[in-house]
């Protein structure tokens, strides 16, 4: 949404204008969290209401206010920052709060006023976020959630050779000693560990680590740690301005007092990796309370940063001005023979590892060199090209495109990856940024935008007044964009503030890099016009993505070209084009075509119409179409797709928000093992079912073989995941489990609008591809509504199994095929068993779709279903049946009848006058007179 908008309603409507519609109302003061943060006092804000947890819409009203409020309610000091755009991450479930505005002396969140007609214009993207001065414990790991509470137990990082105990070897005795008794008595009792075990293994068996090397520690009573540092004003909790605190202060420290090896050991105290960059100057924003006058001495082994030495008082007074910062990187390149290539690795809870490349691309290759100052990602590297290592690896797969800071703002997925020791990401980048770097800004991907380059230290402009595609052609060539699309001069709002760095640029075309163009020119010099801020896009610039799905691999086929958005038209979109979406995305294959705008129509452009892939193409524009932007199409043909990676959560047989956990993927819903289940992977899950931010897991469960898929095992969820989807796991397998007793059945304590359903999509009921839709038949009965159900798919009839076949989807049956209510949904192949494929099998129909193709269902490819299982239904009233060729009677045919019948009718009516007038002339002659007299007739009697 537009904040902007609102700011500039404001002066016209006035605030309390903006104010005067619907408002949530709480009764009493609704409680309120922090999420997603480091600390209690610093992260997301949700507010509980109808007993379900839900975010707050930061955008243009979230401000220092409202951030004190919340800080107050929750005890947490004064307020530090207000966080607007989902700084501790999206959340999810519902946005209770929007518009809020409070005046400070509130004592809760639910005591503001807010505005109920913003919240439709809100997503999770705008959650809000606060930081808070409140005391703040050190960054460390809570052995078990929940357990460290009373006389807590926490893990530091301790560097080697410093005689700190190691927590491999760290057993029940060193325990007690530490003050962690409670934790390790919870933790050995949940996994069934011997005293003689470490606390370690614990943490293995608890999915924390996925190798036997966990790194050395030192366990230490919580009540002896209390935060020393933080970050304020950055990006992430792992880049700001520098706050010592200093008895019950947090003071900011002078940029001269600070150096690189004590902003080593801020990121290493904040378990951020290491030190990207020190930054002087208040670049992080001036603060506004005391500044420390000590100059912190660091050498880099200290084990924590309040040990480092501390130089005498500062005899000169320093600014709020020279404020430092420091911005630090969970993420390094190592065995490169530059700094800017290598073996990509992650800190992870104080642990460096390789991350898989099961997902790595370009566009995340460029996030990570554009943040590690070194440039554009050049080229990605084979697995083990630069060495092998120990080191244990992270599944995690980052889902850039490519505009990015930093990797930790791309979404994020874990589960089921399958990924070897073999099998790690690497990049190459171009380099360290010098004189001749470029940079293109304020696009949509790496290869367009405004164009600045690096010079005397810092990122400039680049101004022209006679900017064309000789010089965008050398930018986008230096770049590795591919060949260039458009030089343009960016509009106002885009144009850039900074200093200039380039002026009058003549290119001949050919040139390598633009500093080797004619920029001869003075700036003195008179010009044809007047120089602006130019931008190009590069052919490298398109990109493809799925929007208004409920995921990153279904939804609206979107393009990027030429700068701008646009939607793909259906004529002609089959599996084939599906494919090549899906693999260039990393979604896996496409198991579903979608058409009609199914996830909405699109706005904008319609890029392509007319496409033809053959499926073997590297990317949407290698196939064949028509020429860019030209159509026939509107916006309701937009064209769809669903890839295998799509993943989705349901609860099975569920009563509201309990029952069978069950996973989408691979276009069927499978079961979820339950050996290594956490208490955090449940609560995950009913967060992602919004259902809640509890729930137990079900020991009672019915025992025998399963049947249909399960999907996964070992889901192990921990303290850094946020998401399900981000939780360890083992890989995807049909056969991750064998028997009903293994299967997850959860309990959450919310209440859920949907449950099970509520994630997918309305085309992920396995909608079949038009024109094939309406194709149903009965077969095998006295008349069209009776008869074992086929459908028809790719070119053939097939059968549907009886697997949770009821009345409901009998229902659906009859009214597609234009018959009267069910009578009755019959199984075991009731009216003899079909031939070829099984199409569908367990139906899940609501009895009000228009057809069985709109139900829930799984493929029937599964081999779970035979056709002693086939499908079948008696509907009522026959006679609306859909007649076979053999029966159908022509509207000809039936006027010819009533005519006939009617010619009939006068014909039998002539035919009784006229043996009426035979009858009288033979027995009539003379009449009779009284007595049986007979006269003879008189002339003119007859």
């Amino acid at each position: 949404f537009p904040w902007a908008c609102l700011r500039l309603w404001q002066p016209v409507l006035g605030l309390g204008a903006l104010l005067t519609g619907p408002m949530l109302v709480f009764e009493g003061a609704a409680e309120v969290r922090l999420e997603g943060g480091s600390w209690r006092c610093a992260g997301r804000v949700e507010v509980k209401q109808q007993g379900q947890w839900g975010t707050v819409c930061g955008g243009y009203f979230w401000d220092m206010n409202d951030t004190a409020v919340v800080c107050k309610q929750l005890g947490c000091g004064s307020a530090l920052q207000a966080h607007k755009e989902a700084h501790f991450g999206s959340g999810s479930g519902p946005i209770w709060m929007a518009g809020v505005e409070c005046d400070g002396t509130e004592s809760a969140l639910s005591e503001c006023t807010n505005t109920e007609w913003i919240r439709e214009y809100c997503d999770h993207r705008w959650d809000a976020g606060v930081t808070c001065s409140g005391k703040r414990p050190a960054h460390s790991l809570p052995l078990w959630p929940g357990w460290g509470k009373g006389p807590g137990c926490t893990l530091r990082e301790q560097r080697r050779g410093t005689g700190a105990a190691d927590s491999a070897s760290a057993h029940l005795l060193g325990l007690k000693r530490s003050g962690c008794r409670r934790a390790w008595g919870q933790c050995q009792a949940a996994q069934g560990l011997q005293d003689g075990t470490s606390l370690n293994e614990c943490f293995l068996r608890l999915g924390v680590w996925e190798t036997r090397q966990p790194p050395r520690a030192v366990l230490m009573p919580e009540e002896q740690q209390e935060g020393f540092v933080q970050l304020v004003g950055g990006d992430s909790p792992c880049s700001g301005r520098v706050e010592i605190r200093d008895g019950d202060q947090w003071k900011t420290i002078c940029d001269s007092d600070f150096g690189p090896k004590a902003a080593t050991m801020v990121c290493r105290e904040l378990q951020c990796g290491t030190a990207l960059s020190v930054a002087g100057a208040a670049h992080f924003g001036e603060g506004d309370g005391p500044i420390w006058d000590r100059e912190l001495q660091c050498v880099g082994n200290e084990s924590f940063l309040a040990s480092c030495p501390r130089g005498s008082p500062r005899d000169k007074s320093c600014s709020h001005t020279k404020d430092a910062g420091v911005t630090c990187t969970r993420f390094r390149l190592v065995n490169g023979s530059t700094a800017c290539e290598g073996r990509v690795e992650v800190q992870v809870l104080g642990t460096w590892g390789k991350l898989c490349a099961s997902h790595w691309d370009l566009l995340d290759a460029h996030v990570l060199c554009r943040h590690l100052d070194c440039g554009f990602a050049e080229s990605i590297p084979r697995p083990g090209h630069f060495g092998r290592a120990t080191h244990p690896f992270w599944r995690d797969s980052f889902h850039c495109d490519g505009t990015e800071g930093h990797l930790g703002q791309c979404p994020v997925t874990a589960l089921g990856a399958l990924c070897s020791q073999e099998n790690d990401a690497a990049v190459i980048c171009s380099g360290e940024s010098d004189s001749a770097s470029l940079r293109l800004v304020g696009g949509g991907s790496p290869c367009d935008g405004r164009v600045e380059i690096f010079q005397n230290g810092a990122w400039g402009r680049v101004l022209d007044d006679q900017w064309d595609v000789q010089e965008a052609s050398v930018v986008c060539r230096q770049l590795r964009c591919g060949e260039a699309g458009t030089a343009y001069n960016p509009p106002k709002p885009e144009r850039g503030t900074g200093p200039v760095g380039l002026r009058g640029v003549r290119c001949a075309g050919h040139e390598a890099n633009l500093a080797l163009c004619n920029t001869s020119l003075p700036e003195s010099a008179p010009a044809a016009g007047v120089a602006e801020d130019v931008g190009v896009v590069c052919w490298g610039s398109r990109q493809v993505r799925l929007v208004n799905g409920s995921g990153r691999c279904a939804g609206r086929v979107e393009v990027y070209h030429q700068g701008s958005w646009g939607t793909i038209c259906d004529d002609g979109w089959d599996l084939l084009d599906a494919t090549v979406i899906c693999h260039q995305l990393g979604c896996g294959g496409a198991v579903e075509v979608v058409g009609s705008a199914q996830f909405g129509e699109g706005s904008g452009q319609i890029w392509l119409d007319g496409v033809n892939c053959s499926g073997a193409e590297d990317s949407l524009w290698d196939c064949p179409a028509g020429s860019w932007g030209q159509h026939d199409c509107g916006h309701k043909e937009d064209a769809g797709v669903i890839c295998s990676e799509f993943m989705a959560l349901r609860l099975e047989n569920s009563n509201n928000c309990s029952g069978r956990l069950q996973v989408f993927y691979n276009g069927t819903w499978g079961s979820v093992c339950s050996n290594s289940m956490t208490p955090k992977t449940v609560l995950l899950a009913c967060k992602e079912l919004g259902c809640g931010d509890e729930g137990s897991l079900d020991t009672q469960r019915p025992s025998g073989r399963t049947s249909g898929p399960t999907w996964l095992d070992h889901v192990q969820c921990g303290e850094r995941n946020s998401s399900f989807w981000q939780c360890p796991s083992g890989p995807w397998d049909p056969q991750s489990c064998d028997d009903l007793q293994d299967e997850t059945h959860i309990t959450c304590n919310g209440n859920s609008e949907l449950p099970g359903h509520q994630h997918l999509p309305n085309s992920c009921s396995l909608s079949l591809p038009s024109p094939d839709r309406e194709k149903i038949r009965a077969v095998g009965g006295e008349d069209g509504c009776s008869g074992r159900v086929e459908v028809w798919h790719r070119g053939s009839w097939g059968t549907v199994c009886d697997d949770s076949w009821d009345m409901r989807d009998a229902e659906v049956a009859c009214r597609q095929l234009g018959c009267g209510p069910a009578v009755s949904a019959l199984h075991e192949a009731a009216f003899g068993m079909g031939t070829g494929p099984i199409w569908l099998e367990q139906v899940e129909c609501r009895g009000t779709e228009p057809s069985l193709q709109d139900c829930w269902a799984r493929p029937g490819d599964s081999g779970a279903c035979r056709h002693k299982e086939d499908a079948a239904v008696n509907c009522s009233d026959p006679t609306r049946g859909r007649p076979t060729s053999s029966r159908r009677v022509s509207l000809p045919i039936i006027i010819c009848i009533v005519l006939g019948a009617l010619l009939c009718l006068l014909l039998a009516l002539l035919a009784g006058q006229l043996r009426s007038a035979r009858a009288g002339r033979r027995g009539g002659s003379f009449p009779c007179g009284t007595g049986g007299r007979c006269l003879p007739a008189r002339p003119g009697m007859l």
